[in-house]
């Protein structure tokens, strides 16, 4: 099973359908929320990135939610 976890933020609407997406194919994943956790935010900004919603699976990152590209990479 693929390592998914996701960085969102409460306002976020695309972390949101990328969440949905997840659980409506039930891939477990790990939410990282940057409003809620200033520990997630920084290991955000560590990774070089200021948006979100930013997903990684095993070790690529996708930034934004490009559903082909995360169906693609969890064989959905």
């Amino acid at each position: 099973m693929k390592k998914v976890n996701i960085y969102t933020s409460d306002t976020c609407g695309y972390c949101h359908a990328a969440i949905d997406y997840l659980n409506q194919n039930n891939v477990q994943f790990t939410e990282h929320n940057i409003s809620s956790d200033p520990e997630a935010r920084k290991e955000l900004m560590k990774k070089g990135y200021r948006s979100v919603p930013l997903i990684v699976i095993d070790n690529e990152e996708i930034l934004g939610f490009d559903k082909d590209k995360v169906s693609s990479l969890l064989g959905l």
